[in-house]
């Protein structure tokens, strides 16, 4: 049988099934995630071989470009959210209007988002202290990814509300498709046409010759094709979601569904936007070290991603999970899900770390060609390798709080951590220790953050107040 469907039936789960469960939709997803950073990781690698200039060039821009795409994820939380919530009432209907209003309202969204960013482009890499060698490389480099932001984040929006049904397969086959086809089309315009051998073959390849602007233009074709294929998927296949073979409905955003969306998502994106202004802050201390601190900290950040990516997938398959089970008022699946999905996720990220220390030197020598840079690189991944365990817990509880909609507290949480610990800490050790001061500082915090969300998940404060007992059913209000 369906375990989901246990869920949305009211049917027991033993414990078996619900680690079961969490490891079934958690595995998908970390799949997704890990091919989503592996995309920058393809990036940084490919403009690594451009050297030292363009590497700092894209290094440079990549806090602010963390900035607009996490503005848009977590803006899609607010709707997806809804989704899992109604599902699991067992409103499909209700499910599918939730759907039509948030692509009307994330459309709007992205494009206004896109023309903020493009319009800074320009100026942005001197207001990030960057100089005026690598300046040209980084506003190209930000201004076409920026152009790309309404596809990304519609892709952001179908893969969420997919998830939240319940289905975490179909969107990381899509994840990693993009993934391959970043790697094809940065291939042939990064490089200028070469001859290569290939199994003992002389073959010329073409190449557009475009460096930075070149890796910009294939990261955001291979979107485009994604994201076609993710919305062809939600509107005409998805079985909860879809929309073809359904009576007919209003695109109108309604009063009652965007007053909750904005209720979720703007803690998150706000909480968001200003964990991201921290980075950028980091990414100004760190500016005056030079371009080879500027790379080195820039392909270490990469590099580190794949290590919690793996907790990302986890805290989103906790989203669904947690929020499913809330919709079909099993709080005591909300609470038991939230800590099998912590402990899962502490596991998971205690493993990468490991492999991340032990791997740093190979991972900074595909990133880089230049011995100073790999060698600065791996101290710094060497470092941040013993805190994953406890950033793994402050993610994946992050992501059951949203399947509930607390949002507001865990994102002060998470900002008041970054701005209160890192950056004070990283601003005072940056010019006593160089770059390991700055990474020393965010290992401090992330311990801290850790320790926070553990001691919220075990207060059960996170569950509303009116849901905090077992069999209280979620009342299933009606969409306009």
């Amino acid at each position: 049988m369906d375990l989901l469907k246990k869920i949305r039936e009211g049917s027991r789960l033993d414990f078996k099934e619900q680690v079961m469960l969490t490891v079934r939709l958690s595995l998908p997803a970390i799949l997704a995630q890990l091919s989503s950073i592996l995309m920058q990781y393809i990036d940084a690698s490919m403009v690594g071989r451009l050297g030292t200039e363009s590497s700092a060039a894209v290094g440079l821009m990549a806090s602010s470009l963390w900035l607009f795409t996490g503005i848009g994820s977590m803006a899609t939380m607010g709707y997806s959210v809804q989704v899992a919530h109604r599902i699991g009432a067992n409103d499909p209907e209700g499910a599918r209007s939730v759907v039509r209003q948030s692509l009307v309202a994330m459309s709007v969204f992205f494009l206004l988002i896109t023309v903020v960013a493009v319009g800074i482009s320009p100026w942005l890499p001197v207001w990030l202290g960057g100089g005026s060698n690598i300046t040209a490389d980084a506003s190209a480099y930000f201004a076409v990814f920026a152009a790309g932001l309404p596809l990304l984040g519609m892709n952001f929006l179908a893969g969420g509300l997919i998830r939240c049904a319940g289905d975490m397969k179909t969107p990381s086959l899509l994840n990693i498709m993009m993934c391959l086809l970043d790697v094809v089309f940065n291939f042939f315009l990064i490089f200028p046409t070469s001859d290569y051998s290939i199994f003992g073959f002389n073959v010329t390849l073409p190449g557009a010759g475009w460096g930075v602007f070149g890796a910009a233009l294939g990261t955001v074709f291979a979107e485009a094709v994604t994201m076609a294929l993710m919305m062809r998927y939600l509107l005409l296949k998805q079985p909860f979601l879809r929309l073809k073979g359904h009576p007919k409905g209003s695109f109108r955003p309604t009063k009652s569904v965007t007053v909750k969306a904005v209720k979720i998502a703007t803690p998150l994106t706000v909480e968001h936007a200003v964990f991201c202004s921290a980075q950028i802050m980091i990414t100004m201390i760190v500016a005056p070290l030079g371009d080879i601190a500027i790379a080195a900290n820039a392909f270490a950040v990469t590099a580190e991603s794949l290590c919690y990516m793996p907790g990302f997938g986890i805290g989103d398959a906790a989203t669904a999970i947690v929020g499913q089970s809330f919709g079909a008022g099993r709080i005591d699946l909300v609470k038991r899900f939230c800590h099998i999905s912590v402990g899962l996720g502490v596991v998971v990220m205690s493993v990468m770390g490991l492999l991340l220390w032990l791997g740093a030197p190979v991972m900074m020598e595909i990133l880089s060609p230049v011995k100073a840079i790999q060698d600065l690189g791996t101290e710094m991944l060497r470092i941040e390798a013993w805190v994953e365990p406890m950033y793994a817990a402050s993610i994946v509880a992050y992501g059951a709080f949203v399947g509930v909609g607390d949002t507001l507290l865990p994102a002060i949480m998470n900002f008041g951590s970054i701005w209160c610990v890192r950056v004070p800490l990283a601003a005072f050790m940056a010019p006593k220790f160089s770059l390991r001061g700055v990474w020393l500082a965010m290992a401090a915090e992330l311990s801290f953050r850790g320790i926070i969300f553990l001691w919220r998940m075990w207060s059960n404060k996170w569950i509303p107040k009116n849901h905090r007992n077992p069999g209280i059913a979620l009342e299933n209000q009606p969409i306009d």
